[in-house]
């Protein structure tokens, strides 16, 4: 069953959810792939793949997250920031996505999941003008890092972190993160259901203007 799927897949990552936030994922599951049929906002279509691609693998990211006030840049279909505002219910989620039709899908999330927690913007990256800068921004599968640091930087609050999700690291892509910032960190993701695939997340700040 899906529901012990991810029970189990939640304590290898050592995660403590309680059952109304497991079934809360499971309906934010269901929701998605309903939903998927109309809005294209997935490739997966079954539960099961569900579970282990959407919802334990951006969960993995949970040990790692710090902040009161993150953003999921390019949420689509609410990943990874709806299944972190379910596990976070603490801290305030803004999800933002330039496509209309997603973010019509993630206020309707919103509502029947009842995440008071989340609020969703409408709004491309460099026009979005928040009242306040961000502790983190997260970005899972959305972008470059260059040009995710760069589309971003007017929204990171000066000690703020970068969060990406990534497959494998690119040499390259990481040579070309500017110059103003540094990995703090760099972390080897083991998703349950995926240990035959890399994950990785790259933890990102601007650097430090005294630092040798």
């Amino acid at each position: 069953m899906i529901s012990e799927t991810l029970a189990d897949g939640v304590a290898q990552l050592g995660i403590d959810l309680s059952e109304a936030q497991q079934n809360r994922l499971l309906d934010y599951l269901d929701l998605l792939i309903k939903w998927n049929r109309v809005y294209n906002l997935t490739a997966i279509s079954d539960h099961q793949s569900g579970v282990v691609r959407h919802l334990l693998d951006s969960l993995a990211v949970a040990p790692h997250i710090d902040g009161e006030q993150l953003l999921d840049v390019g949420s689509g279909g609410g990943l990874p920031g709806i299944p972190l505002a379910i596990c976070f219910p603490e801290k305030k989620f803004t999800l933002l996505d330039s496509n209309s039709k997603k973010t019509r899908f993630l206020v309707q999330a919103k509502g029947e999941l009842g995440l008071n927690n989340l609020n969703v913007v409408h709004s491309r990256i460099e026009e979005f003008r928040p009242k306040r800068p961000f502790d983190t921004i997260l970005s899972r599968a959305f972008a470059s890092l260059k040009d995710i640091i760069t589309l971003t930087a007017h929204l990171l609050d000066e000690e703020g972190r970068v969060v990406a999700m990534k497959g494998q690291i690119d040499s390259a892509e990481v040579a070309e993160i500017p110059q103003s910032y540094q990995i703090e960190k760099m972390v080897e993701l083991s998703v349950p259901g995926l240990e035959q695939e890399q994950r990785h997340l790259l933890i990102i700040k601007r650097d430090s203007p005294d630092r040798d």
